[in-house]
């Protein structure tokens, strides 16, 4: 069986970072969003309801494009904190006249079972303190043979920095992310079928330390269970921004960073019944199963 959670990240750790977070997206969640996006096209179906999961961290940039590709698709702003949810409302929320210029949109703190036939969970799932738990309240809230697509980081991201650490004796720089082929086994433990993974490797480069700290900040936080357990002083910061000044500046002159991002896409299938004395089927999952048939292409 996956683990309930990834070995190298603190749970508790885990669970207040998305509190903590800049209540943005950065400029790389967009830019995967966007990538993203483009794998919408070796897919067919057209949701009449998709949810949009912590889209302001997920990529804020992504709403338009999803809005474009399913424009009478009403769309549910998934957004359990309630801070969080009301700068979702703000941000992306629609007043009552601009409603009938576009499609329908509301935020929740949960989607109702079955509601959507897409679920875009963008760069959300590597930070999950139970990730099993998250694939499965994503299965609960889609329809039968609705698809999920989600993206995250994999264990190649931010390897310079890694190296750095490792070669200082500092400790972690942060978790090790969790492999693509591990995604794909917690999906189908999970209940989703036809799981499809595929992963790139991006590289970000800054003309200084400075800048490059302050991205990797919004990016994300040191969640592993063994990071340095006290505040760093300023001598330590000033030595951090020499070593990777010196490490990780490349021909050009800038600073790069790796960053492995892994995308995946699985659909929820029609539930398998095992008949006994007494079976008792919910009636949505009835349905899928008297439509029966082969599902359409997608």
């Amino acid at each position: 069986m996956p683990p309930e959670h990834p070995p190298t990240l603190d749970p508790a750790a885990a669970a207040r970072w998305p509190r903590r977070a800049p209540p943005r997206s950065p400029w790389l969640h967009d830019e995967v969003a966007r990538r993203m996006a483009e794998r919408l096209e070796w897919i067919r179906l057209q949701p009449q309801a998709w949810a949009h999961w912590s889209p302001l961290r997920g990529g804020l940039a992504a709403q338009e494009l999803l809005e474009k590709r399913y424009p009478s698709a009403r769309c549910l702003l998934v957004e359990p904190d309630p801070a969080r949810a009301a700068e979702t409302r703000q941000l992306l929320g629609r007043a009552w006249w601009q409603r009938w210029s576009g499609p329908a949109r509301e935020v929740v703190a949960m989607v109702p079972d079955g509601a959507v036939q897409m679920l875009w969970a963008n760069m959300a799932l590597h930070f999950a303190a139970g990730p099993q738990q998250l694939m499965a309240q994503w299965h609960r809230a889609l329809a039968t043979d609705g698809f999920l697509m989600f993206s995250c980081f994999g264990p190649d991201t931010a390897r310079e920095l890694r190296a750095l650490y490792a070669a200082l004796g500092w400790g972690p720089s942060g978790p090790e992310f969790t492999d693509m082929h591990d995604w794909g086994d917690m999906l189908v433990a999970g209940g989703f079928a036809e799981p499809v993974m595929d992963m790139e490797r991006i590289t970000l480069t800054w003309d200084s330390p400075a800048k490059l700290l302050a991205e990797l900040r919004e990016l994300g936080a040191n969640l592993h269970p063994g990071r340095f357990p006290a505040l760093r002083g300023r001598r330590w910061r000033d030595r951090l921004h020499e070593e990777l000044a010196s490490r990780l500046r490349g021909p050009d002159g800038r600073l790069a960073i790796t960053f492995e991002i892994v995308y995946g896409h699985a659909i929820r299938p029609a539930p398998r019944v095992r008949m006994q004395a007494s079976t008792s089927i919910p009636v949505d999952d009835l349905r899928g199963l008297l439509r029966g048939g082969p599902r359409p292409p997608r």
